[in-house]
Parts: structure tokens; C-alpha cells; sequence
């Protein structure tokens, strides 16, 4: 008789846990495909907003990480098991880990506040304290610029949001400044002449704004101008070195002379002449 109890009993259990495990993995599986239809209107809700690429696939992430940690909650407590000490373990936990990631979680916030208010975009060129070049990469924990001399310089996106940015490629046009200097002997308003001739002749320089030249300093061994042309933003580098060159080759057909400081002996020693 105690051999039929005990049979009716094991039976009775096994099906009260089969039933569970299959509700379980119901719930897991079911959740799960349901999941995956919310994640797909979410994916295409984010699309619709055309918010940045890198963003959607952190959301994507992230809502995909809480959607499966919550199936795994459910599923456990349909088996019985208490999930209270699960959630506060798995608090616990993320605690243990945010602590010991704190720059890496800083990381993390800066490259999301960089995709959404975007200081910049890829192709963008940026300066950052010592760093100048080509925004290559822009991730969740990292930036990668190449600099002109074709170098990958990885920042982390902490260190980056918090310093200063130039974005020099923000805007449409550019404004160019050369220093140069002539000998106190020669006429300025000749020099000035040769410089906006020079300047009017290159169709990339801008009519509007006016290009600029001016006295900027009467220094100790030259008169020292300053010449300030408008391009656009592509022909900044360009014209900048090519300017300079034009400049000092028609100085040199008319007799414009680029003073240098020098040193001449007298009686013995040593002195410094103009």
C-alpha cells in the first residue's frame, strides 16, 4: 500500500514539475520570440528617427540584454526558485562591476553624448589638445583619428567629451593667416600691391570676405604683414602653402626684400646686425 502512495506521489511530483519546466521554457522561448518582434519595431522606430547608426545598435544592445536577463527571471521563478536573491545577486553584481569599470562606463556615457549631439562626424576634421587629423571610427568606449601623416590615434571618449574640440571642417569657408616680414628699407604700399595683386589672381581666394593686408608688427628686424585671405574650407591647405611661395617669388622679381637676423664680427667680437 505505502508502494502505491509513494509511487502516486513521485508521479504526482514529476508531473508537477514537468508541467513547471515545460511553463518555463514556454515562457523563455514564447518571450523570447516576442522579444524579438519588439526588438525589430525598435530597430525600425530608431531607423524612422535616423538616429545615428552607432546609437542604434547601443539601444539595440542594450534593450536585447534587459529583455533576455528578464526571461531568465520569469522562467526561474515559474521553477520555484526564489528570484529575489537572483535580482539582488545580479544587483550586487552590476554594482561590483560598474565600480570596477568606472572609466570604461565613463567611456561609455561620453560616446553616447558624442553620437547624440554630435560635435562631429566621420570625415570631420577635429583638433583636440595635441592632436589634430581625420575623424576614422567613431565607438561606444573610443574615437579614432588619422592624423595627415597617416597615423591612427585612438582617444577615449571620456578624455575627448571633457577638452576642448575644434571642428575644423564645421563650417563652409576658411580664413587663411600669413606673417610676413619685409625690410624696413622697403615701400609697404608696394608690398601690399604685389600681395592683393597676387591674391586677386587666384580664383579659389573669395571676393567676400575682402581679403586683408595689414601692418601687424614692427618688429626688431622687419616690417611684419599680415595677410589674410578667405577660401573654401577644401582649399585651405592648398592655397595657404602655394600663397606663400607665389609671395616670396614676386618679392624677389621686384626687389621686395625677407630680412633674416644675422651676425657680423667686429674688432674681435661677436655682434648681431640687421
Amino acid at each position: 500500500m505505502s508502494e502505491i502512495i509513494n509511487l502516486t506521489s513521485l508521479q504526482t511530483l514529476a508531473l508537477d514539475w514537468g508541467l513547471r519546466i515545460l511553463t518555463a521554457l514556454a515562457i523563455f522561448f514564447i518571450g523570447r520570440w516576442l522579444g524579438n518582434l519588439a526588438l525589430r519595431v525598435l530597430e525600425k522606430a530608431l531607423k524612422r528617427a535616423r538616429i545615428d547608426e552607432m546609437l542604434q545598435r547601443f539601444i539595440h544592445s542594450l534593450a536585447q540584454t534587459a529583455l533576455l536577463l528578464l526571461l531568465v527571471i520569469a522562467a526561474l521563478s515559474q521553477l520555484g526558485l526564489d528570484t529575489t536573491s537572483l535580482v539582488a545577486l545580479v544587483g550586487a553584481a552590476g554594482l561590483a562591476v560598474g565600480l570596477a569599470l568606472k572609466e570604461s562606463l565613463g567611456n561609455l556615457a561620453a560616446g553616447v553624448m558624442l553620437i547624440v549631439f554630435r560635435p562631429f562626424k566621420l570625415g570631420d576634421v577635429i583638433e583636440t589638445g595635441s592632436v589634430l587629423g581625420t575623424v576614422d571610427r567613431i565607438n561606444i568606449f573610443h574615437t579614432l583619428l588619422r592624423t595627415p601623416d597617416n597615423r591612427l590615434v585612438i582617444l577615449p571618449n571620456g578624455a575627448l567629451y571633457n577638452a576642448p574640440i575644434t571642428n575644423l571642417t564645421a563650417l563652409p569657408t576658411r580664413r587663411i593667416e600669413l606673417l610676413i616680414g619685409i625690410d624696413y628699407k622697403d615701400d609697404i604700399r608696394k608690398a601690399r600691391d604685389i600681395i592683393e595683386r597676387l591674391m586677386r589672381e587666384d580664383t579659389r581666394i573669395l571676393p567676400d570676405p575682402a581679403p586683408q593686408v595689414v601692418v601687424g608688427d614692427l618688429a626688431d628686424f622687419s616690417v611684419n604683414l599680415i595677410v589674410r585671405p578667405w577660401v573654401l574650407r577644401e582649399d585651405f591647405g592648398a592655397v595657404q602653402f602655394e600663397l606663400r611661395e607665389r609671395i616670396k617669388l614676386a618679392f624677389d622679381e621686384e626687389g621686395i626684400t625677407i630680412p633674416y637676423p644675422h651676425r657680423v664680427l667686429q674688432n674681435g667680437a661677436t655682434g648681431r646686425n640687421a
